[in-house]
């Protein structure tokens, strides 16, 4: 995800456009519209005049009824994109607040009972965020051994499993009398809550914008640019060529950026930051409940570098 801050280096965000993943995909579609509206304005100048004449009030028309569309579907992408975020943000809070509770209700001397759940909490993040990409990566897990590596391997869907064996190490430590009925009550709560995020997330990922609705945006698209060059002939001439790419320009990267951000957990630049939300996570409960670990470097995650 990229960082900044709004209304300063003006140019310099500009700038980014030069090695934009999306901003190349828009251009080749403006420049193949382009070479269209070339041969179309050739064609009308020199071949074969095309008399289209008071069609413009329909393409405004339909340039509107346009935007309407697309303003529906940047929407629709942006509230999953936040969506999204919002549940990240519960993750990081009801992570630290389980790990406070557990810390301050497990008896200070019962070190393996904290060092398991901080480790199976940090993992639960960790899994999740592959979880949401292409399947979780278990070798990227902390503090497991070559047993539980396998394991987990075998387990279908990780961060769940994940969640019953930190429920479990909760349990365990109620039945053998370190917490009390309410200490595991008020744990499962926030246990549970878990779960919730992972599902929510899960429907966000597993549901995107209806197919019906994404193809028939990108014919109208296409066909409004196709049409409108007979719209400007005889009132732009050569200059209709600029104002096509431009409009089409406008309509097609409005639409890209919407269909970029519809999935906010991959690897895109304006994708959320899962990973390095997640390894924070893992620090933070670390941290809080007193346990050991392995400093973790923060790196920008590799495909970062796809700019918008």
């Amino acid at each position: 995800m990229i960082i900044y801050k709004s209304n300063q280096h003006w140019f310099k965000d500009i700038g980014h456009l030069a090695r934009s993943w999306t901003m190349i995909k828009v251009l080749r579609a403006v420049g193949m519209i382009g070479l269209y509206t070339i041969a179309v304005v050739l064609i009308h100048t020199y071949v074969h005049t095309l008399n289209l004449r008071d069609v413009g009030g329909l393409f405004s028309l339909l340039g509107i009824v346009l935007s309407i569309l697309l303003v529906f579907r940047t929407n629709s992408a942006y509230d999953r994109w936040w969506e999204g975020r919002k549940q990240w943000g519960a993750l990081v809070n009801n992570c630290r607040n389980l790990a406070i509770y557990c810390d301050v209700h497990l008896p200070k001397e019962d070190k393996l009972t904290k060092m398991l759940i901080a480790r199976d909490i940090g993992n639960f993040c960790l899994a999740f965020v592959e979880h949401l990409r292409e399947g979780t990566k278990v070798d990227q897990l902390k503090g497991l051994s070559p047993e539980e590596i396998e394991d987990y391997k075998s387990r279908l869907h990780v961060p769940n499993y994940i969640s019953k064996q930190l429920y479990k190490n909760i349990h365990d430590a109620y039945k053998d009398g370190r917490i009390t009925g309410e200490d595991l009550r008020n744990s499962h709560l926030m246990h549970k809550s878990l779960l919730d995020i992972l599902g929510a997330c899960e429907r966000i990922k597993k549901t995107p914008i209806p197919f019906s609705y994404n193809v028939y945006l990108k014919v109208f698209i296409t066909a409004y640019g196709i049409l409108l060059p007979y719209a400007m002939l005889d009132t732009l001439g050569f200059w209709t060529i600029p104002a096509v790419m431009f409009v089409f320009f406008a309509f097609i990267g409005v639409e890209m950026m919407g269909e970029e951000i519809e999935d906010p957990f991959g690897l895109d630049c304006n994708d959320l930051p899962t990973g390095l939300i997640a390894n924070t996570i893992r620090e933070n409960v670390m941290h809080l409940m007193d346990v050991p670990h392995e400093h973790w470097e923060k790196h920008p995650e590799v495909l970062y570098e796809k700019v918008f």
